[in-house]
């Protein structure tokens, strides 16, 4: 029997107001945006895609993008009035929304309170202004604490971003500044190590040689070490390898992923993961938003575009998203998926240095393990 994993909802909203030279996102800058037009878009890609899941309870709904918190809380009221028609919803449902925090974004908060966003994801990045402007942020240190101090006055839930192992960044900069992050006082924080993506502006530089100041490889894991280190103390430790969060505030839509759920995604780019008829199936938007725009107009009704996962795609894509959350991975669910068994000898091995732990159906990355875990990941699936 299949566990139930949860169900979520995701809305990409694109538009950015500049584009940072480390996202590898799907986000693009416009001067106008027809949020009309957006609107009968969201809306009409609901009810098909509703239609396509009946019966379901929804767990979660997240506004990811690109800055949804530029869209008009009208907007998002009127998506989560069609949301709540069209699927029967969970006592606790969370419906998070992800801001930047320039001052005008944040005076919306009160807005997207009452549209029914009860979870904020704020992009806050660094808590040095120097190290903002490199990271081609568009506010301040200032402007970050006084959007904190509004999140956590409007919403229950409030999670912020930051990234470390940036250039020029000393192990010493980033306790000081993790120390100030904490006595914000979030119950949820995400804290990326900085990585270098193709296609990206700084993934151009560092390839003529202009990315300068990055840390060893060792000095970004003293950084992970620390950050656990201190996060712990808090009493935020972390649930997954980036993600940290008091008790009972971790985020219920990102472990919808993790733990291999359901999830509808909308929007350009947006993905999905859907049981049908027995089978994982994937979806994915078209990733230009003109384009996504003219082929939901043109499409009024009609299936959920869908490509059948192979067994063993569905089996590596569950190993590599849940053992990066501290709870790990049920082995029965992978064998669900893939009608095979863990490769035993591979996973007593890894046991036996220290880098994998099991325990009754469940499987899980150590600390150290967590360091090294594309090396496991290659070595299970070889």
């Amino acid at each position: 029997m299949t566990p139930n994993l949860g169900f979520g909802l995701y809305i990409h909203w694109p538009f950015c107001q500049s584009k940072c030279p480390y996202c590898d996102f799907n986000s693009h800058v416009e001067t106008a945006i027809d949020q009309k037009r957006w609107q009968q878009a969201y809306l009409a890609e609901i009810a098909r895609c509703g239609a396509e899941t009946t019966g379901r309870i929804l767990d979660s709904v997240y506004f990811g993008g690109g800055t949804p918190s530029l869209m008009d809380p009208d907007l998002v009221s009127l998506i989560l009035e069609r949301v709540r028609q069209t699927w029967r919803q969970s006592n606790d449902i969370e419906i998070t929304l992800e801001a930047n925090p320039t001052s005008v974004e944040a005076g919306r908060f009160a807005g997207f309170r009452n549209a029914g966003i009860n979870r904020v994801s704020i992009g806050v990045q660094a808590l040095q202004d120097q190290h903002l402007r490199q990271l081609g942020r568009l506010h301040t240190v200032n402007d970050a604490i006084g959007a904190i101090e509004i999140a956590t006055a409007t919403f229950p839930r409030v999670n912020f971003d930051l990234i470390y192992a940036r250039q020029h960044q000393s192990l010493t900069d980033w306790r000081s500044e993790l120390q100030q992050a904490l006595s914000l006082g979030t119950s949820h924080m995400s804290l990326y190590q900085l990585t270098i993506e193709e296609g990206t502006v700084f993934h151009a530089r560092q390839m003529r040689g202009l990315l300068l100041g990055l840390p060893k490889d060792d000095q970004a894991a003293d950084m992970f070490d620390l950050t656990q280190e201190l996060c712990n103390a808090a009493g935020i430790p972390s649930y997954e390898v980036s993600n940290h969060a008091s008790m009972g505030q971790e985020s219920r839509h990102n472990l919808i992923y993790w733990r291999g759920g359901d999830y509808v995604g909308i929007g350009p780019g947006a993905h999905g993961r859907l049981l049908h008829d027995g089978h994982r199936v994937a979806t994915e938007g078209i990733k230009t938003p003109q384009a996504w725009l003219d082929g939901v107009e043109r499409r009024a009704n009609g299936e959920l575009p869908r490509t059948l996962m192979l067994s063993k795609d569905a089996g590596a894509e569950y190993l590599m998203m849940g053992l990066r959350v501290k709870e790990g991975i049920r082995p029965s669910h992978y064998r669900h998926l893939t009608g095979l068994d863990l490769p035993k000898g591979k996973i007593q091995d890894l046991i036996g240095l220290r880098l994998l732990m099991e325990g009754q159906d469940s499987l899980h990355a150590t600390q150290s393990g967590i360091l090294v875990l594309d090396a496991i990941l290659r070595d299970v699936l070889a």
